[in-house]
């Protein structure tokens, strides 16, 4: 914001009161203009550690973790914050992470080093699949604890009902399997955070909007009826990653298994645009709600499915994908939402303040607010919702006639799956808060001796520790 524009605001200011608006009165200013409150009758809940921002996968590496800082800047610049509930989660603990993941595996993560990588790679041995998509760099374990301890945390406060919709944009890591790394993907916090919902609800709807396949989250609970996975994504099995989620992977083949058609599978290809996809996406997910009957849902909501994107192949633009989060959060459910790809930090950023706006059922002012920090690199237009679907733009090679088909085929499958799996035969993962209240109960000693001085320094603008150092 220019001089002018500040003082010209400000013509008759009030006694004791400078020409210039502080940080905290501009965003009171954007609360006021977008109207922006708590929500009525739900509460939503906001989990973000800022250490995760600081992580660097390498300078060519499309996965670049400052596309939180982005978020963030946008969601406490419009002040949506003072909307939620927000938490700055702890890390996840070993034992955490080894509910799902191999402990050997963990161990793995927690001791190797950017050093430790060259002396393997001379062995030619790098194990659990690590190397250039899944690089070792300075902190990978302690980047993996918080992204699923933040994960962890938003489920613990859906099932205690402090939370009704719980937001974690540093989750959604969906490729890392039970023993290795995928796709930019360590530690599968989806998997982790559905395993405590599993404590509470009998059933699970996970739903996946990345351009790729949630291949990680449908191999983990593969096997089960309590999780149904809805998936979709570009799919080529030859050529784009990770070659897997045809409309024929629906389960395990054998009938007698629990799992058997509950993996749901929506193949796309390139192209598809903003109507189609949010048509298609309801006459999916409507008729698995039906059917399934879930009692809490997760949907991530990758950014590389938007037109324009480094990695992806789409032409859809930032409110269509959110009219999907939209429609999710309108089920009335438990809702768990999480990030994922996105490989042009900008229009990530973009897309992952609109759908906390969706949310909190708040519709923000397409220009992003002046004092946004790095707003320059929203340039030219500086607004929040730019037309994507021409940036990069491929042509729809997704016919009327494949999209009925697809709707047809998922139909043909759910005919297979009853609506209410019998859980007393299946395995119940034991309550992680039996480690969290020891864990938590010294962190929040160790804060308690720091905390009066850090308040002072920090006001409403940002969230606590923000800005500490």
């Amino acid at each position: 914001m220019t001089r002018t524009a500040v003082y010209n605001d400000y013509n008759h200011p009030q006694p004791g009161a400078t020409s210039t608006l502080t940080l905290d009165e501009k965003v009171s200013r954007e609360i006021s203009k977008n109207g922006i409150k708590r929500p009525k009758g739900y509460t939503v809940s906001y989990h973000a550690n800022p250490e995760v921002e600081k992580m660097h996968f390498g300078p060519k590496h499309p996965m670049k973790p400052w596309r939180l800082t982005l978020t963030n800047k946008i969601v406490l610049a419009y002040g949506m914050h003072e909307a939620m509930d927000v938490y700055i989660p702890r890390p996840a603990t070993f034992q955490e992470l080894t509910e799902y993941h191999k402990e050997d595996y963990i161990e793995f993560l927690s001791r190797v080093s950017p050093k430790d990588k060259l002396d393997l790679e001379g062995k030619g041995i790098l194990p659990y699949n690590m190397g250039d998509d899944c690089p070792v760099f300075d902190g990978l374990y302690e980047y993996c604890s918080l992204y699923s301890g933040a994960s962890l945390d938003a489920a613990r406060k859906l099932t205690n009902n402090q939370s009704d919709i719980a937001i974690n944009w540093s989750g959604g890591l969906h490729h890392a399997k039970k023993a290795e790394a995928s796709g930019f993907c360590y530690t599968n916090d989806i998997v982790l955070a559905i395993l405590q919902l599993l404590l509470y609800h009998p059933r699970v709807l996970y739903i996946d909007l990345d351009v790729h396949h949630g291949d990680g989250v449908e191999q983990a609970f593969w096997s089960t009826d309590r999780v149904m996975t809805l998936s979709l994504h570009k799919y080529d099995r030859a050529t784009f990653f990770p070659g897997t989620g045809g409309s024929d992977d629906t389960g395990p083949k054998n009938n007698a298994n629990p799992g058997a058609h509950h993996s749901i599978n929506v193949p796309l290809h390139d192209g598809i645009d903003d109507e189609s996809y949010v048509q298609l996406f309801k006459d999916v997910v409507g008729p698995c709600i039906e059917t399934y009957q879930p009692t809490a849902v997760v949907i991530q909501c990758g950014g590389d499915s938007l037109g324009g994107d480094r990695l992806g192949c789409f032409n859809i633009n930032i409110r269509a994908h959110g009219s999907c989060v939209g429609y999710a959060k309108n089920l009335g459910l438990p809702l768990l939402v999480v990030g994922g790809g996105g490989y042009t930090p900008r229009n990530v950023a973009r897309l992952w303040a609109h759908e906390t706006s969706v949310c909190l059922g708040t519709e923000l002012h397409p220009s992003l607010p002046s004092h946004t920090p790095f707003i320059e690199h929203f340039a030219p237009d500086k607004s929040l919702y730019p037309d994507l679907s021409q940036t990069g733009r491929y042509d729809n090679k997704n016919s009327d006639k494949y999209l009925r088909d697809i709707v047809a085929s998922v139909r043909e499958q759910l005919r297979y799956v009853e609506g209410n799996p019998s859980v007393q035969l299946q395995h119940v993962p034991p309550d992680l808060g039996v480690v969290r209240e020891e864990v938590e109960r010294e962190i929040e000693e160790e804060r308690g001796r720091k905390d009066f001085g850090r308040r002072r320094r920090e006001r409403g603008a940002g969230m606590r520790g923000e800005y500490a150092h």
